[in-house]
C-alpha cells in the first residue's frame, strides 16, 4: 500500500484521480464541517466548486430540505443559509437536510477528486476512524490537502502526517512517498498541540481576526467522531456498516 500526499490540487487534472482511492483534508474548515453535519443528521453534502453552480443546484431543490452552506474568504456567502463554521451545523439546522457546500478550498478539492474509485473526507475530529477504514481497504492512497488558495498550508499537512502515522501503527505494509514522509516530520514537529498549531497557522490567525476563534478549538479536537464520510454520485454521505466501497459506482453531479 503506497501513500502519496499532495499539498495542493491546483496542478492536477481531475482525470488524474480516476480509479484511485483518495482522501481530502481541509481542517479549517470544510472537512470539519462535513464531518459535523453528517454526525448531526444531515442527509448528504453536495460539494460544488463555484457559487453560481451552488445557486443553480439550489434552484432545482424543493420542499425546504436543501440548504446552502459555505464561505468565500472566511465569510458566509450572501444568500446562503449557513457559513463555514462547524458550530453552525447543529442538529436543529441540518438534521434530515441536503447541504450544498461551497468553500474557497475544500469543496473545490473534493470536486477535483470526484472520479476517484473511493473518495473520503478527513479532519482531526474523525481521523482515527478514517485511518482504520483505509488500512482495511488496503489500496494505494492519494491524500489531498486543500491548502490555501492553491498553496501550501501547515494544518492540512500536519493532518496528513498524523493520518499516515495512525495508519502505520495499524499496518506494517505501508510505503510512504517523499511528500508523505515530509508530512510525518511536520506532524512530529507541530502536531503535539493541535490547538496551538491552528492558532499559529496563517489561516487560523485570519479566522481569529474575523471572529472565528471558537472554530479553532472545535477543529482541534482529535478522534471525537467515529464517522467516515464518503463520496458517491455527486454527494458525500455517512458510510453505514456493511457498505463496500469497491462496489460503489460514482456518477458525479458536481462540475
Amino acid at each position: 500500500m503506497k501513500i502519496n500526499v499532495h499539498y495542493s490540487n491546483h496542478h492536477f487534472d481531475e482525470l488524474y484521480f480516476t480509479g484511485k482511492s483518495s482522501v481530502v483534508i481541509d481542517v479549517l474548515r470544510a472537512t470539519t464541517v462535513i464531518v459535523t453535519a453528517l454526525q448531526n443528521g444531515a442527509r448528504e453534502i453536495i460539494p460544488v466548486n463555484t457559487v453560481d453552480f451552488a445557486m443553480k443546484v439550489s434552484g432545482n431543490a424543493f420542499g425546504g430540505q436543501t440548504i446552502l452552506g459555505g464561505e468565500r474568504n472566511t465569510k458566509k456567502v450572501e444568500g446562503f443559509n449557513l457559513g463555514n463554521s462547524p458550530l453552525e451545523y447543529t442538529p436543529a439546522n441540518v438534521a434530515g437536510k441536503s447541504i450544498i457546500l461551497y468553500t474557497t478550498n475544500g469543496s473545490k478539492s473534493i470536486v477535483k477528486a470526484k472520479f476517484s474509485e473511493n473518495l473520503f473526507v478527513c479532519s482531526f475530529n474523525n481521523l482515527p476512524a478514517i485511518a482504520n477504514h483505509l488500512v482495511k481497504l488496503d489500496k494505494d492512497l492519494e491524500i489531498i490537502c486543500a491548502g490555501n488558495n492553491a498553496g501550501f498550508n501547515l494544518e492540512d499537512a500536519v493532518c496528513a502526517g498524523k493520518l499516515i502515522g495512525e495508519m502505520k501503527e495499524l499496518s506494517a505494509d505501508i510505503e510512504v512517498g517523499d511528500s508523505g514522509r515530509a508530512s510525518l516530520v511536520l506532524d512530529k514537529t507541530f502536531g503535539k498541540n493541535l490547538l496551538k498549531l491552528l492558532k499559529e497557522s496563517e489561516h487560523g490567525k485570519l479566522l481569529i481576526e474575523n471572529g472565528f476563534a471558537a472554530d479553532l478549538k472545535y477543529c482541534a479536537q482529535f478522534g471525537t467522531v467515529d464517522l467516515i464520510p464518503y463520496y458517491v454520485s455527486g454527494t458525500i454521505k455517512k458510510l453505514e456498516t456493511g457498505n463496500v466501497h469497491k462496489e460503489i459506482s460514482n456518477d458525479p453531479k458536481a462540475s
